[in-house]
């Protein structure tokens, strides 16, 4: 999942970033409204977590905007303001759901959740990846080939779940780096060919026909 955090306080933005990350999630990070829409409107997200307060721009009028322009992504609303007229006011400007600050991430977590699921009954992002015999959940985040059930680390989720979104395209390094490992650069390391081998003993090893190719000189394919 695809998550863009609009945040002005860098203790909050960096405890949401480390548990979405560490959950196998991609994030990217804005420290003002006028940033966070710029963000919203140039990129495509899974889900917006927005804080309420920001330098710039606030947050219910970048949610304002975003609804007005047709954007329907999924917005988690963040707020030190708990009363009811504030949360109904967020509500009605297009929020999804709202968190009031401080919170436990494993709440922050489950509303997330919540609001994805809302959004596939309504038809508008699937909550299930399919290439060949190969699946992944993305809300259980279960991994499955044929009825045996895969076993994956945060990072191999990730790098699935993209290598799956792009099924029967060819990826290069710099795709890979930028969007499972959040680099725009390129750090000259192995990490992607560590990656890449665990991943395809795991979902190619013991099966006749592998899903997981290297294009020699371009990247890698995931595909029939």
């Amino acid at each position: 999942m695809r998550v863009l955090l609009v945040e002005d306080d860098p203790h909050t933005a960096g405890f949401i970033a480390k548990g979405l990350r560490e959950d196998g999630h991609s994030v990217d990070h804005a420290g003002n409204g006028k940033d966070g829409l710029f963000l919203a409107t140039t990129e495509s997200y899974d889900a917006i977590v927005l804080d309420r307060m920001l330098p710039g721009l606030d947050g219910l009028t970048l949610l304002q905007t975003l609804r007005g322009a047709g954007n329907r992504t999924p917005v988690l609303l963040l707020t030190a303001l708990g009363e009811v007229d504030h949360r109904v006011e967020g509500l009605r400007a297009g929020a999804d759901d709202y968190l009031v600050k401080p919170f436990a991430y494993a709440e922050l977590s489950a509303r997330l959740d919540s609001i994805l699921r809302r959004g596939s009954a309504g038809g508008s992002e699937p909550t299930r990846l399919r290439v060949a015999d190969l699946e992944l959940d993305l809300l259980s985040r279960e991994a499955r080939r044929g009825d045996k059930r895969i076993e994956l680390q945060p990072r191999e989720f990730r790098l699935l779940e993209y290598l799956m979104r792009q099924a029967e395209r060819v990826v290069t390094r710099t795709m890979l780096l930028e969007a499972v490992w959040d680099y725009h650069f390129d750090p000259q390391t192995n990490v992607i060919d560590v990656h890449i081998s665990r991943l395809r003993q795991k979902i190619d090893q013991g099966y006749p026909r592998p899903l997981l190719h290297t294009v020699r000189g371009a990247g890698y394919r995931l595909g029939a």
